[in-house]
């Protein structure tokens, strides 16, 4: 991850994060300096490590466009219901600075975070 950048807290409340994935899927297919939406993430394990300590039985990833214009990953628990056999989202309670449900992000966009000398 870039080390220029202050990331903050790796918690995003859900109000913000409904904006991003909205904005996500209004976007158009290229940006427009023309370039193609994102390939890749990079994913902190902080993040992982967050959204894994729940009692989930799942995880699901909503795209999104943060505040930066970056495009990111938003990563949410889910617990199966078995009357239905739906994954549903589960939230922890509690982000401390937008009081709201949270959902875990810090993912960076490759381009251009990614390797440059990897096949993929």
């Amino acid at each position: 991850m870039s080390e220029e950048k202050n990331l903050g807290s790796v918690e995003v409340g859900l109000t913000q994060a409904k904006v991003w994935v909205d904005k996500y899927r209004k976007a158009p297919a290229e940006d427009e300096e023309g370039k193609n939406k994102t390939s890749a993430y990079l994913i902190p394990l902080e993040t992982l490590k967050l959204v894994l300590d729940q009692d989930i039985d799942a995880v699901r990833a909503y795209k999104g466009v943060n505040n930066a214009g970056e495009q990111v990953l938003l990563f949410v628990g889910t617990k199966l219901d078995k009357k239905t056999g739906i994954y549903r989202d589960v939230f922890k309670s509690g982000n401390e600075v937008e009081n709201d449900d949270v959902v875990y992000d810090a993912t960076r966009p490759c381009p251009p975070n990614g390797d440059p000398d990897s096949p993929l």
